[in-house]
């Protein structure tokens, strides 16, 4: 396959993904019907949605200097915030492409090299990689008698046990030919995870390492606040804490598998709430406002930084 081929493949299967989900939520709730959810919601929750989800930004622009300080770059605070609102906006358009716009704002404007830059993108989305093991954690946790009893209520528990014991034996398999692999695949997949712990233990050998901490934490604790905090902006949902944790879960996976959750993030939410016998038109009414304030809270700011950039460094 010729490299003109994988990019238009990379680019174009997620929005073909995403217009069969949006033709498939139709099918469920018709654009009236969402059309009128849209005209009922109570913007004055979305707006506080939106105010964490500026704080997660900012919050991860001022991070990222804890990154850069160490090998000798300064960058001003305007420009890393701008650098992140076009990683967001680019990211829209093409998945994954953000982290290299990012570090190419901060080669034209901080003359910070470029794959230094990328390198300190590639290690704070490794600590947000562990952010999200731990959430997914966290609601196994707080959720485990809910999904426990699902498990059983849907399923013999003999298959589960022999599943399970199935899985542990895979695990442990897999987990010795990945420790012996020495190319191909399992290569990969070592190198993954070797780079992975190199990047947690880096966070604690860095100086400014509890700074770094909070503002990970802080970050991932404003995007379940934007999440929470929508949720009342549509009628007819009551939502309890082990819903939000699985529906945002749900969420966020959407957004790494489409331009942006493009389809499938009203309908990875809708599933999730459906395990909570939540109604799932008015669970897509909310995915879809949720869906649609983060893009275009992204589109906004992200073209207003393209705008900015420029006028604020006129003088480089």
């Amino acid at each position: 396959m010729s490299l003109s081929v994988k990019k238009i493949t990379k680019i174009g299967l997620p929005l073909i993904l995403g217009g069969i989900l949006v033709w498939y939520m139709f099918t469920i709730i018709p654009p009236k019907d969402l059309l009128e959810y849209f005209k009922n919601a109570n913007y004055w929750w979305i707006v506080l949605g939106l105010f964490f989800g500026v704080l997660s930004h900012l919050s991860r622009a001022y991070r990222w200097k804890f990154l850069l300080n160490p090998i000798g770059y300064y960058p001003k605070f305007v420009n890393s915030t701008l650098a992140v609102l076009v990683g967001y906006l680019v990211n829209l358009t093409i998945p994954r492409a953000g982290e290299v716009s990012r570090a190419a704002v901060m080669t034209n404007y901080e003359n910070i090299p470029f794959e230094k830059g990328f390198g300190t993108i590639v290690a704070e989305r490794m600590a947000d990689l562990i952010m999200m093991l731990s959430i997914i954690v966290i609601t196994l946790f707080v959720q485990f008698d809910f999904i426990f009893e699902l498990l059983t209520k849907n399923f013999d528990p003999i298959k589960i046990g022999i599943l399970l014991g199935a899985l542990v034996i895979a695990f442990v398999v897999f987990t010795r030919l990945v420790k012996k692999a020495q190319s191909g695949i399992g290569l990969k997949i070592k190198n993954f995870i070797l780079s992975l712990s190199e990047g947690v233990s880096s966070i604690f050998k860095m100086e400014n390492k509890w700074a770094f901490i909070f503002h990970t934490v802080f970050i991932w604790l404003m995007y379940i606040a934007m999440f929470w905090a929508t949720i009342p902006a549509i009628e007819g949902l009551n939502v309890s804490f082990g819903a939000v944790l699985v529906g945002f879960i749900a969420g966020g996976f959407s957004i790494a598998a489409t331009n942006g959750g493009l389809g499938l993030y009203p309908v990875a939410v809708a599933s999730a709430f459906a395990l909570f016998e939540l109604p799932e038109k008015t669970s897509l009414a909310f995915g879809s406002v949720m869906w649609a304030s983060q893009t275009l809270m992204i589109i906004v700011f992200g073209g207003l930084a393209f705008l900015f950039l420029p006028i604020y460094n006129k003088n480089k």
